[in-house]
């Protein structure tokens, strides 16, 4: 490679950061803004009443909260950089459905909102990491954020009937493969093309690790 080209590829990954960078500085933005950021919940609060409210609300939880949003696109990029990597998204959405299973039996667990904002942070660190740790832990990890999520999940559902439960359920494990599905997709395409894949990875932690902390310390300072 000249140093032309050489020179043109390094603009290249420099503007790809700064494109990065105002990303993550809207959203964390608009987390810092919003003191209610946490406090979503899709048909305004209500309680799904029949099988297509359940399955609507089901799709928009996970999308109108920043933080699930934020972790579920971590999991598929991280996917995508782990041999094997697709049982990490597999493993967050069967634990969510069991974390809102918890919620609707009234089952407690302990700290959801500091434990879910953190779980962000926690999977930014290691997509910003240069050696990725081993799978097996990932998995876990991915197991324990995902009754925490699943748990907030359950808020939108308590006393809905049994039809509008299984169609929420449906909705929000359909949307969170489909997000996750889709970052491994779209990571695994730009790294047939570009040599730079784990450095777009590790950039997309450390703004992952930022909108992480944006979120914890939302929680922690009320």
């Amino acid at each position: 490679m000249n140093l032309q080209a050489a020179t043109l590829e390094l603009t290249k990954v420099k503007f790809l950061r700064f494109r990065l960078a105002i990303a993550a500085t809207a959203i964390i933005s608009s987390f810092c803004l919003s003191p209610s950021a946490l406090a979503h919940h899709p048909l305004g609060g209500d309680t799904p009443a029949n099988v297509i409210e359940g399955f609507l609300s089901g799709l928009g939880h996970p999308v109108i909260g920043l933080e699930h949003l934020a972790f579920v696109i971590a999991a598929g990029l991280l996917a995508a950089a782990i041999r094997q990597g697709l049982q990490i998204p597999l493993a967050f959405v069967g634990a969510s459905l069991a974390g809102t299973g918890l919620h609707w039996m009234a089952l407690g667990l302990p700290a959801p909102e500091l434990i879910i904002s953190a779980s962000v942070l926690v999977f930014g660190i290691l997509l910003a990491m240069s050696n990725r740790p081993n799978g097996l832990i990932v998995l876990g990890l991915a197991a324990i954020a995902g009754l925490f999520h699943g748990y907030a999940y359950g808020e939108a559902i308590i006393g809905a009937e049994m039809g509008p439960l299984f169609s929420y359920l449906l909705g929000f494990a359909l949307i969170q493969m489909a997000i996750a599905f889709a970052a491994y997709g779209i990571t695994k395409q730009i790294g047939k093309r570009d040599h730079h894949q784990g450095l777009h990875l590790r950039f997309a932690g450390f703004t992952l690790v930022g909108i992480g902390s944006a979120f914890l310390s939302g929680v922690l300072l009320g």
